[in-house]
Protein backbone atom coordinates (compact mmCIF):
# COMPACT_ATOMS: atom_id res chain seq x y z
CA UNK A 1 0.00 0.00 0.00
CA UNK A 2 1.31 3.22 -0.77
CA UNK A 3 1.55 6.42 1.21
CA UNK A 4 -1.54 8.26 -1.15
CA UNK A 5 -3.66 4.94 -0.66
CA UNK A 6 -2.93 4.55 2.96
CA UNK A 7 -3.84 8.84 3.10
CA UNK A 8 -7.13 7.49 2.03
CA UNK A 9 -8.07 5.27 4.58
CA UNK A 10 -7.66 8.00 6.60
CA UNK A 11 -3.97 7.49 7.82
CA UNK A 12 -1.51 11.02 7.26
CA UNK A 13 1.98 9.35 7.41
CA UNK A 14 3.66 12.34 6.98
CA UNK A 15 1.92 14.21 9.24
CA UNK A 16 2.75 11.05 11.69
CA UNK A 17 6.40 11.49 11.05
CA UNK A 18 5.97 15.20 11.78
CA UNK A 19 3.83 14.87 15.10
CA UNK A 20 6.38 12.04 16.26
CA UNK A 21 9.44 14.71 15.96
CA UNK A 22 7.30 17.15 17.94
CA UNK A 23 6.63 14.33 20.65
CA UNK A 24 10.75 14.55 20.54
CA UNK A 25 10.92 17.83 21.33
CA UNK A 26 8.81 17.95 24.04
CA UNK A 27 10.09 14.86 25.93
CA UNK A 28 13.75 16.49 25.87
CA UNK A 29 12.74 19.02 28.01
CA UNK A 30 12.40 16.00 30.81
CA UNK A 31 15.37 14.56 30.03
CA UNK A 32 18.46 13.96 32.54
CA UNK A 33 21.91 12.08 32.47
CA UNK A 34 20.24 8.72 33.43
CA UNK A 35 18.14 9.00 29.92
CA UNK A 36 20.48 7.11 27.34
CA UNK A 37 20.00 7.12 23.32
CA UNK A 38 17.07 9.25 23.65
CA UNK A 39 17.03 10.21 19.85
CA UNK A 40 15.95 7.19 18.65
CA UNK A 41 15.44 2.92 18.71
CA UNK A 42 12.55 0.67 19.55
CA UNK A 43 12.67 1.40 23.79
CA UNK A 44 13.39 3.85 25.93
CA UNK A 45 16.70 3.70 28.08
CA UNK A 46 17.05 4.44 31.35
CA UNK A 47 20.47 4.31 33.98
CA UNK A 48 19.14 3.43 37.23
CA UNK A 49 21.40 5.38 39.94
CA UNK A 50 20.89 6.01 43.68
CA UNK A 51 19.98 2.65 45.15
CA UNK A 52 21.14 0.02 47.02
CA UNK A 53 18.63 -2.74 46.21
CA UNK A 54 16.02 -0.79 44.07
CA UNK A 55 12.64 -2.29 44.07
CA UNK A 56 10.74 -1.15 40.60
CA UNK A 57 7.22 0.03 41.41
CA UNK A 58 4.82 0.25 37.88
CA UNK A 59 1.24 1.54 37.66
CA UNK A 60 -0.82 2.30 34.64
CA UNK A 61 -4.21 4.39 34.17
CA UNK A 62 -5.71 6.65 31.64
CA UNK A 63 -8.57 9.47 32.74
CA UNK A 64 -11.36 8.01 31.80
CA UNK A 65 -14.24 9.72 30.52
CA UNK A 66 -12.87 12.52 31.31
CA UNK A 67 -11.29 12.67 28.50
CA UNK A 68 -14.36 13.41 27.01
CA UNK A 69 -15.27 16.80 29.41
CA UNK A 70 -11.50 17.53 27.81
CA UNK A 71 -13.02 17.68 24.12
CA UNK A 72 -16.26 19.14 24.52
CA UNK A 73 -14.33 22.10 26.35
CA UNK A 74 -11.58 22.25 23.96
CA UNK A 75 -9.23 22.08 26.94
CA UNK A 76 -6.50 19.63 27.43
CA UNK A 77 -3.59 20.39 29.28
CA UNK A 78 -4.83 19.57 32.49
CA UNK A 79 -5.85 16.15 30.90
CA UNK A 80 -2.56 15.80 29.84
CA UNK A 81 -1.29 16.51 34.04
CA UNK A 82 -3.46 14.38 35.16
CA UNK A 83 -2.61 11.04 33.04
CA UNK A 84 0.99 11.52 34.81
CA UNK A 85 -0.32 12.70 38.24
CA UNK A 86 -2.53 9.97 38.68
CA UNK A 87 -0.20 7.04 37.82
CA UNK A 88 2.68 8.91 40.07
CA UNK A 89 0.48 9.03 43.01
CA UNK A 90 -0.57 4.99 42.40
CA UNK A 91 3.12 4.43 42.94
CA UNK A 92 3.45 7.12 45.48
CA UNK A 93 1.45 4.71 47.52
CA UNK A 94 3.78 2.29 47.57
CA UNK A 95 7.00 4.82 49.01
CA UNK A 96 8.63 4.82 45.51
CA UNK A 97 10.03 7.82 43.40
CA UNK A 98 8.66 7.66 39.91
CA UNK A 99 11.74 7.50 37.60
CA UNK A 100 10.77 7.23 33.78
CA UNK A 101 6.73 7.53 31.87
CA UNK A 102 5.68 6.64 28.81
CA UNK A 103 2.14 7.63 26.99
CA UNK A 104 -0.16 5.58 24.64
CA UNK A 105 -2.08 8.02 22.69
CA UNK A 106 -4.77 6.80 19.61
CA UNK A 107 -6.88 9.63 17.82
CA UNK A 108 -9.18 9.36 14.92
CA UNK A 109 -8.00 12.31 13.56
CA UNK A 110 -4.54 14.23 13.94
CA UNK A 111 -4.94 17.95 15.24
CA UNK A 112 -2.05 19.76 16.02
CA UNK A 113 -3.28 21.95 18.77
CA UNK A 114 -5.08 19.10 20.86
CA UNK A 115 -1.73 17.31 20.64
CA UNK A 116 0.39 20.07 21.20
CA UNK A 117 -1.35 21.03 24.41
CA UNK A 118 -2.29 17.28 25.47
CA UNK A 119 1.90 16.65 25.39
CA UNK A 120 2.78 20.25 27.35
CA UNK A 121 0.58 19.13 29.76
CA UNK A 122 2.34 15.17 29.91
CA UNK A 123 5.99 17.56 29.85
CA UNK A 124 4.46 19.52 32.80
CA UNK A 125 3.10 16.58 35.26
CA UNK A 126 6.73 14.67 34.69
CA UNK A 127 8.60 18.03 35.52
CA UNK A 128 7.08 18.11 38.32
CA UNK A 129 7.89 15.04 39.81
CA UNK A 130 11.12 14.37 38.11
CA UNK A 131 10.44 12.28 35.98
CA UNK A 132 11.58 11.42 32.14
CA UNK A 133 9.32 10.69 29.37
CA UNK A 134 11.33 8.44 27.52
CA UNK A 135 8.71 6.97 25.14
CA UNK A 136 5.28 6.02 24.26
CA UNK A 137 3.47 5.22 21.16
CA UNK A 138 0.38 7.19 19.08
CA UNK A 139 -1.88 5.34 16.78
CA UNK A 140 -4.15 7.23 14.39
CA UNK A 141 -7.14 4.71 14.34
CA UNK A 142 -9.50 5.86 11.86
CA UNK A 143 -13.00 4.18 12.75
CA UNK A 144 -15.80 2.61 10.41
CA UNK A 145 -18.27 4.65 11.75
CA UNK A 146 -16.36 8.34 11.40
CA UNK A 147 -16.88 9.50 14.84
CA UNK A 148 -13.82 11.16 16.65
CA UNK A 149 -12.33 9.01 18.99
CA UNK A 150 -9.29 10.26 21.51
CA UNK A 151 -7.77 8.08 23.80
CA UNK A 152 -4.89 8.37 26.60
CA UNK A 153 -2.97 5.45 28.80
CA UNK A 154 0.01 6.03 31.07
CA UNK A 155 2.49 4.04 32.39
CA UNK A 156 5.31 5.38 35.22
CA UNK A 157 7.78 2.91 36.47
CA UNK A 158 9.71 4.01 40.10
CA UNK A 159 11.96 2.74 42.62
CA UNK A 160 12.42 2.38 46.35
CA UNK A 161 14.45 0.64 48.79
CA UNK A 162 13.01 -2.89 50.25
CA UNK A 163 12.82 -1.02 53.76
CA UNK A 164 10.78 2.10 52.14
CA UNK A 165 8.18 0.07 50.62
CA UNK A 166 5.07 0.41 52.74
CA UNK A 167 2.47 -2.62 52.90
CA UNK A 168 0.32 -1.43 55.88
CA UNK A 169 1.42 -4.57 57.85
CA UNK A 170 2.32 -2.90 61.02
CA UNK A 171 -0.72 -0.94 60.78
CA UNK A 172 -2.24 -1.23 64.73
CA UNK A 173 -5.51 -0.03 66.77
CA UNK A 174 -5.72 3.77 67.39
CA UNK A 175 -3.63 4.44 65.02
CA UNK A 176 -4.58 8.16 62.74
CA UNK A 177 -6.25 8.30 59.87
CA UNK A 178 -5.01 11.52 58.37
CA UNK A 179 -6.41 13.00 54.92
CA UNK A 180 -4.68 15.13 52.32
CA UNK A 181 -7.66 16.84 50.64
CA UNK A 182 -8.47 16.36 46.89
CA UNK A 183 -8.90 18.97 44.28
CA UNK A 184 -12.24 17.83 42.97
CA UNK A 185 -13.40 14.68 41.17
CA UNK A 186 -9.72 14.15 40.26
CA UNK A 187 -10.37 11.45 37.40
CA UNK A 188 -13.02 9.26 38.82
CA UNK A 189 -16.51 9.27 38.52
CA UNK A 190 -17.02 10.76 35.15
CA UNK A 191 -19.32 8.57 33.49
CA UNK A 192 -21.53 9.21 36.72
CA UNK A 193 -21.39 12.79 36.22
CA UNK A 194 -22.10 12.93 32.60
CA UNK A 195 -25.36 11.06 33.26
CA UNK A 196 -26.63 13.23 35.99
CA UNK A 197 -25.80 16.79 34.20
CA UNK A 198 -26.77 14.65 30.52
CA UNK A 199 -23.61 16.49 29.11
CA UNK A 200 -23.41 13.98 26.32
CA UNK A 201 -26.39 15.39 25.06
CA UNK A 202 -26.80 18.94 26.43
CA UNK A 203 -23.25 19.73 26.26
CA UNK A 204 -23.88 23.86 27.03
CA UNK A 205 -24.73 22.40 30.59
CA UNK A 206 -20.88 22.45 30.66
CA UNK A 207 -21.32 26.19 30.96
CA UNK A 208 -23.94 26.76 33.48
CA UNK A 209 -23.00 28.18 36.64
CA UNK A 210 -23.73 27.34 40.26
CA UNK A 211 -23.77 29.42 43.08
CA UNK A 212 -21.67 27.25 45.12
CA UNK A 213 -18.52 27.42 42.53
CA UNK A 214 -16.89 30.17 41.76
CA UNK A 215 -16.66 29.24 37.65
CA UNK A 216 -18.55 26.66 35.76
CA UNK A 217 -19.28 23.12 35.87
CA UNK A 218 -16.83 22.36 32.92
CA UNK A 219 -13.95 24.12 34.36
CA UNK A 220 -14.71 22.53 37.69
CA UNK A 221 -14.87 19.40 36.43
CA UNK A 222 -11.41 19.59 34.40
CA UNK A 223 -9.47 21.36 37.64
CA UNK A 224 -6.61 18.62 37.89
CA UNK A 225 -5.61 15.94 40.01
CA UNK A 226 -3.71 16.92 42.74
CA UNK A 227 -0.76 15.92 42.41
CA UNK A 228 0.48 14.75 46.23
CA UNK A 229 4.42 13.87 45.31
CA UNK A 230 5.94 17.26 46.27
CA UNK A 231 3.79 17.89 49.33
CA UNK A 232 4.58 13.62 50.27
CA UNK A 233 8.17 12.74 50.05
CA UNK A 234 9.40 14.09 52.90
CA UNK A 235 7.18 12.66 55.02
CA UNK A 236 6.88 9.43 53.74
CA UNK A 237 8.85 7.46 56.53
CA UNK A 238 6.28 8.50 58.90
CA UNK A 239 3.51 6.96 57.32
CA UNK A 240 2.63 2.83 57.85
CA UNK A 241 0.45 2.90 55.14
CA UNK A 242 -0.46 5.13 52.44
CA UNK A 243 -4.13 4.95 50.08
CA UNK A 244 -4.74 6.57 47.11
CA UNK A 245 -8.96 7.97 47.05
CA UNK A 246 -9.67 7.00 43.32
CA UNK A 247 -12.42 4.70 41.48
CA UNK A 248 -14.11 2.88 44.29
CA UNK A 249 -13.53 5.67 46.58
CA UNK A 250 -12.73 5.09 50.10
CA UNK A 251 -14.20 1.87 50.84
CA UNK A 252 -12.84 0.58 47.29
CA UNK A 253 -9.41 1.62 48.25
CA UNK A 254 -8.41 1.90 52.15
CA UNK A 255 -9.23 -2.11 52.17
CA UNK A 256 -5.53 -2.23 50.39
CA UNK A 257 -3.59 -1.57 53.22
CA UNK A 258 -5.22 -2.97 56.06
CA UNK A 259 -4.70 -6.09 57.44
CA UNK A 260 -7.56 -8.23 57.56
CA UNK A 261 -8.32 -7.81 61.55
CA UNK A 262 -8.45 -4.36 61.38
CA UNK A 263 -10.43 -1.77 60.15
CA UNK A 264 -10.80 2.09 58.87
CA UNK A 265 -13.46 4.32 60.94
CA UNK A 266 -13.86 7.73 59.08
CA UNK A 267 -15.89 11.01 60.71
CA UNK A 268 -16.55 13.63 58.13
CA UNK A 269 -16.77 16.33 59.89
CA UNK A 270 -13.33 16.32 60.21
CA UNK A 271 -13.04 17.54 56.69
CA UNK A 272 -14.30 19.92 53.99
CA UNK A 273 -15.46 18.28 50.89
CA UNK A 274 -15.42 20.35 47.74
CA UNK A 275 -18.70 22.04 47.02
CA UNK A 276 -19.18 20.13 43.64
CA UNK A 277 -19.92 17.03 45.75
CA UNK A 278 -22.84 17.99 47.12
CA UNK A 279 -23.81 19.67 43.92
CA UNK A 280 -23.74 16.14 41.95
CA UNK A 281 -25.34 14.75 44.82
CA UNK A 282 -28.07 17.07 44.89
CA UNK A 283 -28.73 17.27 40.80
CA UNK A 284 -28.37 13.23 41.15
CA UNK A 285 -30.66 12.42 43.97
CA UNK A 286 -27.68 10.37 44.72
CA UNK A 287 -27.69 8.11 48.12
CA UNK A 288 -24.54 9.17 50.27
CA UNK A 289 -23.17 6.02 50.71
CA UNK A 290 -23.26 5.41 46.42
CA UNK A 291 -21.04 8.96 46.55
CA UNK A 292 -18.70 7.57 48.49
CA UNK A 293 -18.65 4.53 46.50
CA UNK A 294 -17.57 6.41 43.37
CA UNK A 295 -16.09 9.63 44.57
CA UNK A 296 -13.16 10.83 46.42
CA UNK A 297 -15.73 12.85 48.60
CA UNK A 298 -12.82 15.32 49.56
CA UNK A 299 -9.89 13.36 50.35
CA UNK A 300 -7.59 12.48 47.86
CA UNK A 301 -4.90 10.38 49.53
CA UNK A 302 -4.81 9.14 53.16
CA UNK A 303 -2.40 7.73 55.64
CA UNK A 304 -2.17 5.75 58.16
CA UNK A 305 0.53 6.85 61.24
CA UNK A 306 0.98 6.57 64.75
CA UNK A 307 -0.17 9.13 66.68
CA UNK A 308 3.55 10.48 67.78
CA UNK A 309 3.64 10.61 64.19
CA UNK A 310 1.04 13.49 64.04
CA UNK A 311 2.87 16.78 64.79
CA UNK A 312 5.45 16.28 62.29
CA UNK A 313 2.87 15.55 59.19
CA UNK A 314 1.06 18.79 60.09
CA UNK A 315 3.80 20.89 60.74
CA UNK A 316 5.55 19.96 56.93
CA UNK A 317 1.61 19.70 55.65
CA UNK A 318 -0.74 22.61 57.05
CA UNK A 319 -3.71 21.25 55.62
CA UNK A 320 -3.42 17.44 56.35
CA UNK A 321 -6.28 16.69 58.82
CA UNK A 322 -6.96 13.48 61.50
CA UNK A 323 -10.14 12.28 59.80
CA UNK A 324 -10.42 9.14 61.57
CA UNK A 325 -8.57 6.13 63.47
CA UNK A 326 -8.17 2.32 62.85
CA UNK A 327 -10.05 -0.24 64.81
CA UNK A 328 -9.95 -3.91 65.65
CA UNK A 329 -12.50 -5.01 63.00
CA UNK A 330 -15.46 -7.23 63.80
CA UNK A 331 -17.68 -9.17 61.20
CA UNK A 332 -18.43 -5.54 59.57
CA UNK A 333 -16.86 -4.08 56.69
CA UNK A 334 -13.15 -2.85 56.83
CA UNK A 335 -14.57 1.24 56.49
CA UNK A 336 -16.69 2.63 58.26
CA UNK A 337 -18.32 6.39 57.33
CA UNK A 338 -19.50 7.30 60.75
CA UNK A 339 -22.97 9.73 60.57
CA UNK A 340 -22.00 12.84 62.53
Amino acid sequence: MTSQAYRSSGVNLDEMDALKERIKAFASATHGPEVLNPEGGFAGLFRLRGYRQPVLVASTDGVGTKIKIAAQMGHYESIGQDLVTLNVNDILARGAKPLFFLDYISFTTLDEQVMDTLLRGIVWGCREVGCALIGGETAQMPGPDGSDHLELVGFVVGAAEPDGLMDGSNIQPDDCLVGFPSSGLHTNGFSLVRSVFDIDDNPSVLFRRFDELRHTLGEELLIRHRCYHPMLEPVLKSFKGLAHITGGGLPGKMPAILPEHLAAEFRPETWTAPAIFGIIQREGNISTDEMYRVFNMGLGMVAVCAEEALEAITDKIPDARVVGRIIQRDDGPQVAILDG
